[in-house]
């Protein structure tokens, strides 16, 4: 077999004889491998380039994923902790409300309101007509917001209510311990403070007190509370029942037939302090009633016609 190479211009340049078989196969094989494995070597290179790119990519994505799935995380525990903080604001107003509650049925006593019409376990009743135009729900910016300003005026109130509380106790107290009202149920006024002539002597004579006569063994009481600084016999008074009601006010209840409180007793007001007598410089069962302001006598007409409401 000759194998003949030709120029470029139809020439004929050489010309090489094959003179085994074996070579012809050597020479069909080597034109086969050559553009074979060019071939596949590119597809190779191009295979291996891919797959680095795809690799890249799924790196990314994965990235973006855990990325994600971290801002859900961390959305999920913000909001964890926001509906925990709305349930401790919740529970904090509960109890001020309790408070405000307990407050308000205090008041309600001391004022001696009616219970109907300040029923501080019920709604307070309210209504109106419903606002279509307000169709927008609240945010919760908007709604904590209404919270702390609900807290707020809860704590304003309170602290009024507390105010008011006290004010109502001062003057309760004041009038507990404000000499007013008559020393005995029943009975009548038989002589008067000032001067008069006295009925021993028959001369002038100043009268420190208030005589209110009656039957014998009449309960004699308490005008004010206070704190009993005297309780037994003294000269002129006979049994003598002296109490101190603070402020500068002392009261005097004398000619007792017997003295039912001990010294350094307290008293409420009306409550029972001896027996009308005639003991001491007496003409009759009376009570001679004294009302001292700062060590002073005073009238006590005008105590007698007060009635503390």
């Amino acid at each position: 077999m000759n194998i003949i190479f030709i120029g470029k211009r139809g020439r004929q340049i050489r010309t090489v004889k094959l003179a085994s078989r074996r070579i012809l196969y050597a020479a069909v094989l080597m034109l086969t491998l050559v553009p074979a494995a060019t071939f596949y070597g590119g597809y190779f290179v191009a295979n291996k380039s891919g797959s680095g790119h795809d690799k890249v990519l799924l790196t990314a994505w994965q990235n973006e994923m855990d990325s994600q799935r971290k801002e859900v995380a961390a959305a999920r525990n913000k909001i964890n902790d926001d509906m925990d903080a709305l349930a401790l604001r919740l529970g904090e107003l509960q109890a001020k409300m309790i408070r405000l509650d307990a407050l308000g049925e205090r008041l309600t006593e001391v004022a001696k309101l009616d219970k109907g019409e300040f029923d501080f376990s019920a709604e307070p009743a309210v209504g109106g007509p419903k606002d279509d135009s307000a169709v927008e729900s609240m945010k919760v910016p908007d709604f904590v917001k209404s919270l702390d300003t609900l807290s707020q005026q809860i704590d304003d109130r309170g602290e009024q209510l507390n105010l008011l509380e006290s004010m109502l106790m001062n003057r309760k107290l004041e009038k507990e311990v404000m000499p007013a009202g008559r020393p005995i149920k029943r009975g009548w006024i038989s002589s008067y403070f000032g001067m008069r002539t006295d009925p021993f002597t028959g001369r002038p004579e100043f009268h420190k007190g208030l005589d209110l006569a009656g039957k014998e063994g009449e309960k004699v009481y308490a005008v004010a509370a206070g704190v009993v600084t005297w309780a037994g016999k003294r000269s002129g008074y006979g049994n003598l029942v002296q109490i101190n009601h603070g402020n500068g006010y002392s009261t005097r209840y004398g000619h007792n037939e017997k003295v039912l409180v001990k010294v350094g007793q307290t008293v409420k007001k009306g409550q029972a302090l001896s027996l009308m007598g005639s003991t001491g410089r007496s003409t009759g069962p009376h009570v001679h009633f004294e009302v001292l302001y700062k060590g002073v006598a005073i009238d006590p007409k005008r105590f007698v016609m007060a009635v503390n409401k």
